[in-house]
């Protein structure tokens, strides 16, 4: 199989342990083979528009997501799963971003930085499902957000703006976000799920910086400025203001100096955006 077919098969997958068990297991044929000096053939394959799902979670209208107070269980269980939701989308992405510009030559680092990626985020499903399934619940116990598939869509046919706005956008929100998690299960003496966020927010770091990493190749390789053509994509293909407070150690160690998110952010004045 070539890179492109096996991100593909990963793509078709629809249970989460299944898709993730693939992702993990085509990432190790991949680093074995480059790890032997013989890197498998990227070669070409058609991705779906949309990745296949399991028959839970129901997909609703961000809105009509129930809101749940994370100070009790079920809110720690929900934003659990909300979790678990983003982790399984981040697999596909990073599957996605390889078969869908294959036709782009890059060099082989931005397989192995991606392919890597998806392997760590199927290991982030994992561990919050096994998270979940302490707490008794499990994955598609509760309704999801359908939008998470929305920026891939947006970005189909502009590789630097999946660039831009995935890892750059969405993953770093992540960044800002998860020490506030990691804060509500510790107060709640919940060890397990601690451990796993902080796996995640460790790793995430990196695929925050792998974004920008090549986002900037993209920019170099056509001769652009690498700021000013994120804010036009983000402006583009991003809904929304994005959102402070910023982990700005986090984005900085990351590859993202403040200059690019702060002329973004909601409650910047028009005239300095």
């Amino acid at each position: 199989m070539t890179l492109s077919q096996m991100a593909v098969e990963v793509l078709t997958t629809a249970d989460g342990r299944k898709k993730t068990a693939l992702a993990k297991a085509h990432a190790a044929t991949w680093f074995a083979a480059r790890d032997a000096g013989e890197a498998l053939p990227i070669g070409h394959a058609e991705p779906p528009l949309r990745p296949s799902r399991p028959e839970k979670p129901d997909l609703l209208d961000p809105r009509d997501v129930p809101k749940r107070k994370p100070g009790s269980p079920a809110g720690r269980i929900a934003l659990l799963h909300a979790v678990a939701h983003i982790e399984l989308n981040a697999v596909d992405l990073h599957w996605d971003i390889v078969a869908r510009f294959a036709d782009v030559n890059m060099p082989l680092g931005f397989y192995d930085d991606w392919v890597k990626a998806a392997a760590e985020e199927a290991g982030h499903f994992n561990l919050v499902c096994d998270c979940l399934e302490r707490m008794g619940s499990h994955y598609g116990a509760l309704p999801a957000h359908a939008g998470m598939w929305r920026a891939a869509e947006d970005t189909v046919d502009d590789f630097m703006g999946r660039l831009a706005v995935v890892p750059m956008v969405l993953e770093a929100r992540g960044l800002d976000v998860t020490p506030g998690m990691i804060e509500i299960f510790e107060k709640a003496g919940e060890d397990l799920s601690v451990a796993a966020l902080k796996v995640i927010y460790a790793e995430e770091v990196s695929h925050v910086a792998y974004g920008s990493k090549w986002f900037h190749f993209l920019c170099g390789r056509h001769d652009l400025d690498p700021k000013e053509v994120f804010h036009q994509l983000v402006r583009k293909y991003f809904h929304g203001a994005l959102k402070p407070p910023f982990n700005e150690e986090k984005r900085a160690e990351a590859g993202l100096p403040p200059d690019f998110y702060w002329p973004l952010a909601e409650g910047t004045p028009a005239g300095q955006r």
